[in-house]
């Protein structure tokens, strides 16, 4: 399975760059972010026709979130985070997808910080939190997708002084996401290219595309469950390049199926040998304590 994430910064304007993008890399689910569109403006027809069902909660301006699937619709879990009645910003969707639970969020930006958004941006991440937790603990192969708008390090920043400031990199930002994946949860782009400059957004000023200067700040997040799986992961940056591009590009990971996974898993395993020695083997194999992050 080929599963993405993919801010599309508005899909009316975005609609043919999404659909190229579609047709060429063919990934089997999909989560949308920013659609900038009321329900009835989603281009469920056009998706269609592509090969893909889908599942949309639709707002205006900035947000509006989306999960397809190649070749089935999405089976709804829910259309909202948890925690706050009174949010009524499209930002969350859960859905399952062939076995697997797809979480596709769109984090508050926070800017200007200080203030209110930020506040809201905060809050929102602890909502997150104790939500995540219980899908990390669930016996089901679980993904968060979405633009989680934090660059986690200074390796996912071209210059850190220039955004200082920025919501997107203050201390507290880093420190609720450092937060979620202490849970146990798997950066999948940073942890098949852990040294690597990869960045998933650019702005549309300063020529930042053409200097490739970039964030990371585009993420999908595997469970304990899921990483097992997890083959390959990559940005599709081809896709900022073109014509009246979103300002974000795909990111996506391979994920192998369950039956290969296992019997992977069983290939794996030591041949009988004597208590003793199973004994000592065993201690001596089992993993250390992780230490929170």
């Amino acid at each position: 399975m080929k599963l993405a994430t993919f801010n599309v910064n508005g899909i009316k304007t975005r609609l043919p760059q999404l659909l190229d993008w579609l047709a060429k890399e063919s990934p089997d689910v999909v989560c949308l972010q920013e659609l900038k569109a009321l329900d009835g403006a989603f281009p469920e027809a056009a998706l269609h026709k592509a090969g893909y069902g889908a599942l949309w909660k639709g707002q205006r301006s900035w947000n509006g979130v989306a999960i397809l699937a190649k070749g089935e619709a999405p089976l709804e879990i829910r259309r909202e985070l948890p925690g706050d009645t009174a949010d009524d910003q499209s930002r969350y969707l859960e859905a399952a997808v062939d076995g697997i639970v797809v979480a596709c969020l769109y984090l508050p930006n926070g800017n200007p910080q200080p203030g209110p958004k930020f506040d809201y941006k905060l809050a929102w991440f602890e909502r997150l939190h104790r939500h995540a937790e219980g899908l990390y603990a669930s016996e089901h192969p679980v993904a968060l997708a979405g633009d989680f708008n934090v660059i986690p390090t200074d390796l996912d920043v071209y210059n850190p002084t220039s955004w200082k400031r920025d919501a997107l990199m203050q201390p507290e930002s880093r420190a609720a996401y450092e937060k979620l994946l202490a849970q146990g949860w798997v950066d999948s782009l940073r942890h098949l290219h852990p040294d690597e400059r990869i960045y998933t957004f650019w702005d549309y000023f300063r020529q930042h595309w053409q200097r490739n200067a970039g964030l990371r700040i585009d993420h999908i997040l595997l469970n304990a469950t899921l990483a097992p799986r997890l083959k390959a992961a990559g940005v599709d940056s081809w896709v900022r390049g073109e014509e009246h591009a979103s300002d974000h590009a795909p990111v996506w990971v391979q994920l192998g199926d369950k039956a290969a996974s296992a019997r992977k898993a069983a290939t794996k395993k030591v041949p009988a040998q004597k208590a003793s020695t199973r004994k000592a083997a065993a201690k001596k194999a089992a993993p250390k304590k992780r230490a929170p992050r």
